[in-house]
């Protein structure tokens, strides 16, 4: 491998490691680094299904971990894939682009970020598992939103789950990896559907080993050693790293 493939293997391997450890696949991660090489240049359909083929190895590591130690709650899940999966295949389906949704995509993950930052949820307690009428609007919204632009809605959910104190930080990590991964999978099923899936495997392979093992690094910290307050922090900083990736295809 040259250094430039090498530079961007060990970017993708740190960025799935870090979104592994609060349930995420790193789809927003992933969608920045390339964008910043000579993938930058390639379509945007082309750019979101290598981000969900990515998406769909690291939630699953994730879910794994999560799962085995205890922290998912499936009726807390349930009603928020229900309602994603058309909708995410909707968005995988569409191409849509524009720098207003990003400005507001990012204004909307660093307000989330900062609620996280400032309020003790861990000191709260959990309200309990929203309803089906509750869960399943929020569910469909994230779907669409996640199939438009790239990524499975872990950052999306996962704020929600906390500030609504629907989960502890561990469960909402769980519940956020089985939804990134379901949507991923909707999403390239919508691409596929729309004949707009474009999968390089000799791209896609040495990318997928990376994250395979970033995934499982970062997923394992988060769900058997890291304190659940740590948990939160984590997900601040992928919050405002995602958010910051936006504003950069702005400017």
């Amino acid at each position: 491998m040259d250094l430039g493939l090498i530079t961007i293997v060990f970017a993708l391997f740190c960025v799935a490691a870090l979104y592994a450890s609060v349930g995420h696949g790193g789809a927003s991660g992933y969608l920045a680094i390339l964008s910043l090489t000579t993938y930058g240049t390639m379509e945007s359909a082309w750019l979101k299904q290598h981000a969900w083929c990515l998406n769909l190895v690291v939630a699953a590591i994730a879910f794994w971990h999560f799962h085995r130690a205890g922290h998912h709650v499936p009726k807390l899940t349930v009603p928020f894939i229900v309602a994603s999966v058309p909708f995410a295949m909707l968005g995988g389906y569409l191409l849509v682009d524009g720098a207003i949704y990003d400005l507001l995509l990012s204004v909307c993950l660093v307000a989330a970020a900062w609620r996280l930052f400032t309020v003790r949820i861990d000191d709260v307690g959990i309200d309990g598992v929203p309803t089906w009428k509750i869960a399943t609007p929020v569910g469909g919204t994230i779907g669409l939103a996640s199939g438009i632009v790239g990524v499975g809605g872990g950052i999306f959910l996962s704020p929600i789950l906390l500030l609504k104190q629907w989960a502890t930080p561990k469960g909402a990590a769980a519940t956020a990896a089985l939804f990134v991964w379901v949507n991923s999978l909707a999403g390239l099923s919508g691409a596929a559907l729309s004949n707009q899936l474009a999968i390089d495997l000799e791209v896609l392979l040495p990318f997928a080993g990376a994250v395979l093992v970033g995934g499982f690094i970062g997923s394992r910290y988060g769900a058997e050693i890291a304190p659940q307050h740590m948990i939160r922090q984590l997900l601040v900083v992928v919050l405002v790293f995602a958010a910051a990736k936006r504003l950069f295809e702005i400017l």
